[in-house]
């Protein structure tokens, strides 16, 4: 299966307020690539989204806003693409957000949550992304590094393909 799995960190409460991004490029079931970008967000930084993901705004000075970045990440978000997100309610919503912020086209994709996926295929005392991984031993060292997150996800969708087989979690999949 070719997919990527991503993941954002935010700035504040705001949904377009995308302070890290990553992208981990699955293809035949196989990790081949990743990116991590910091986002200048252009906006204020609130204590608690400092303490989760440890984010300043001092880190993001001199990294690119989200205008700048969406050029070179843009082809991974196309219909013929499969995006995957661990709450992938909240990553498309900053997605889409973020770009009607710096009055970007919001595209159409393909995606798939592991949320989900995993709500149906495992029976967990929550579906938090580190208590997945730590039942399927899945390697998480930095909870909320986008990509240690948006790989963990990834890690999680091979799981399930390995032990489920695509047709189970492709029921899943939708349109963006």
């Amino acid at each position: 299966m070719n997919f990527v799995a991503f993941d954002f960190e935010t700035a504040n409460a705001k949904r377009n307020s995308a302070c890290s991004i990553a992208l981990t490029v699955v293809e035949n079931n196989r990790v081949v690539d990743e990116l991590y970008s910091l986002i200048d967000p252009q906006t204020p930084f609130h204590w608690r989204n400092t303490q989760i993901h440890g984010i300043t705004g001092k880190d993001v000075l001199g990294a690119p806003n989200f205008s700048e970045l969406w050029p070179h990440i843009s082809n991974f978000f196309m219909k013929d693409k499969l995006i995957v997100a661990h709450n992938a309610n909240f990553d498309c919503s900053v997605l889409s957000h973020t770009l009607q912020f710096y009055d970007l086209a919001v595209p159409n994709y393909l995606v798939l949550d592991t949320l989900a996926t995993s709500r149906n295929l495992f029976s967990l005392d929550n579906y938090k992304l580190n208590t997945i991984c730590s039942n399927l031993d899945i390697t998480l060292n930095h909870h909320h590094n986008a990509l240690d997150d948006s790989r963990a996800c990834a890690d999680i969708l091979l799981y399930q393909i390995r032990n489920y087989g695509v047709d189970k979690v492709s029921n899943y999949i939708k349109l963006k």
